[in-house]
């Protein structure tokens, strides 16, 4: 999302910058160390915006969790995200784990899509974790408007 708000071309960018921006107001707000791993790919520059984004924003940060990895494992498992894209099944184990309400995301491959979201809501529940919403920042965007 840290890249949405930066990018003004970015289809979803108005909706991630008002959902930023409501995030002091209306929302406590977390990443993970593994969401800024994943910042590190961008350049120097841009990484350093986005990573200032989380002061800017009091986003608090989730360190290592083994208990999410290996929730992670068991979408792996259960074929619903790739074992290659295993980090996007650690964003979402890490809302279970952590008890968080919603994991916002525009990654349509592998988190935002009907799939993901019923199989890890069972897989969740099997766990003894509760479901995570997943939705993008438009879906923030409308559920406030209306």
């Amino acid at each position: 999302m840290f890249n949405y708000y930066l990018d003004e071309n970015r289809d979803a960018h108005v909706a991630t910058v008002r959902l930023f921006n409501s995030i002091t107001e209306k929302y406590d707000a977390y990443t993970s160390v593994y969401v800024i791993a994943e910042l590190q790919k961008a350049s120097p520059e841009k990484y350093r915006k986005m990573v200032a984004l989380i002061e800017q924003f009091n986003i608090q940060v989730i360190t290592l969790d083994r208990e999410a990895e290996q929730l992670a494992d068991v979408y792996v498992e259960q074929g619903i995200i790739p074992l290659r894209y295993r980090i996007d099944g650690i964003h979402i184990a890490v809302a279970a784990v952590h008890d968080l309400d919603i994991i916002v995301s525009m990654n349509f491959e592998h988190i935002v899509k009907l799939k993901t979201k019923i199989m890890t809501e069972h897989v969740n529940a099997l766990k003894g974790y509760r479901a995570v919403a997943i939705c993008t920042p438009q879906e923030i965007s409308d559920y406030e408007s209306s």
